[in-house]
């Protein structure tokens, strides 16, 4: 049986949900052999389906995690994702850009933006989001 390969979106989809699993070892059935994840904020690179899933499963959390997909963009190769992450005490939303080859996840940028307060000379211009 000849099955039709995943898009490039639905490769990222995939990947949500295994993250979502909490099982970061699972993760890598998308990742390619020669994965890498570029964080620039902190100017860290990860190589490798195994320390992927270390990073993520040491890091210090309240509980489970949880994903929420609030958007998701791509061609046939390129993907971005907005995600909200949380484990009931921390929050935060990872903007992720995914590069796709043959069906598995080759690259990924992430950036974890920090909320900050809004500048008051702005407010007659504005009107808040939430």
């Amino acid at each position: 049986m000849h099955t039709i390969p995943l898009t490039a979106i639905e490769v990222v989809r995939e990947f949500w949900r295994l993250m979502a699993s909490n099982d970061f070892h699972s993760v890598g059935a998308v990742l390619a052999d020669d994965y890498t994840l570029d964080w620039p904020q902190s100017n860290e690179r990860i190589r490798g389906k195994e320390r992927f899933a270390t990073v993520n499963a040491e890091y210090p959390s309240s509980g489970f995690w949880t994903f929420t997909v609030n958007r998701i963009i791509g061609s046939d190769s390129e993907v971005v994702s907005d995600v909200s992450v949380t484990d009931g005490v921390q929050s935060a939303n990872a903007i992720s850009f995914f590069t796709v080859v043959d069906g598995k996840i080759a690259r990924q940028v992430e950036f974890w933006p920090e909320p900050y307060p809004a500048p008051g000379n702005r407010k007659h211009l504005v009107e808040r989001i939430q």
